[in-house]
């Protein structure tokens, strides 16, 4: 897991291509007038979905883990706490879903506090905990750029 300011994203540039395209696109895109839904990059190699919501309390939260994409999540407006693990701490919930790409997991993990600017990279092996409440609800908009490992 990775976690930054968006200003510093050119020190992540060597992580790959497609990482770099993803970055470039939260730095050069107009992203509080965007409207919600999936935005094509590079096809379904490199996708954003922008999302908002009101952040949860923790009881209802539950650790998600992807094996086809890498997230990079960038809070445009809003603060929330996102709680990461290793996928090896975690047992499943659910059985994963391979067209969503999506399993969800029960686990201890630690939280970072993510405010706007803020960006956050989770790979394969980082089960997360998106959209929980800082200290009370809060109101948050984010992109999600969906970067595919294949």
């Amino acid at each position: 897991m990775i976690v930054d300011r968006i200003e510093n994203a050119k020190f992540y540039f060597s992580l790959g291509k497609k990482i770099q395209e993803g970055l470039n696109y939260l730095q050069n895109t107009d992203l509080k007038s965007k409207q919600n839904g999936k935005y094509e990059i590079s096809g379904e190699d490199i996708f954003v979905n922008i999302q908002d919501y009101n952040t949860k309390n923790l009881s209802e939260g539950k650790f998600e883990a992807h094996r086809r994409y890498i997230d990079i999540q960038y809070i445009i407006t809003g603060e929330e706490k996102l709680g990461y693990t290793n996928i090896q701490n975690c047992k499943s919930l659910t059985k994963y879903d391979k067209e969503n790409d999506i399993e969800f997991l029960k686990g201890e993990g630690s939280f970072i506090h993510a405010t706007e600017g803020m960006f956050l990279i989770f790979t394969p092996e980082d089960a997360h905990m998106p959209s929980i409440s800082a200290s009370a609800s809060t109101y948050v908009k984010k992109a999600i750029v969906k970067v595919s490992i294949e």
